[in-house]
């Protein structure tokens, strides 16, 4: 789905991780957003200069090995089941 100026992978209706111009988008758990803001390449989301809460940016040097993305891949999907699923209009 086209979403956040990107494309982003949709599972049971919840945002889970997606592509944003050149970066991996990761939707996380938020209590865990201090220490995997400590992995490579991760930094916060922030596109309004205020970084939104329980998403990450994962830049290419945080994802060049497939156990990288593999990684990353796995946090999103653990956290898709608490995720809250956006108000459909």
């Amino acid at each position: 789905m086209k979403m956040m100026g990107g494309l982003c992978f949709m599972v049971d209706d919840k945002m889970c991780i997606g592509i944003v111009k050149e970066s991996l988008m990761a939707r996380i758990d938020p209590e865990e957003e201090d220490d995997l803001l400590s992995k490579e390449g991760s930094k916060p989301m922030d596109f309004t200069g205020r970084p939104m809460k329980g998403y990450l940016f994962i830049e290419s040097e945080g994802v060049d090995m497939d156990e990288d993305l593999d990684f990353w891949v796995e946090k999103c999907l653990d956290f898709n089941p608490k995720a809250k699923s956006s108000k459909k209009k």
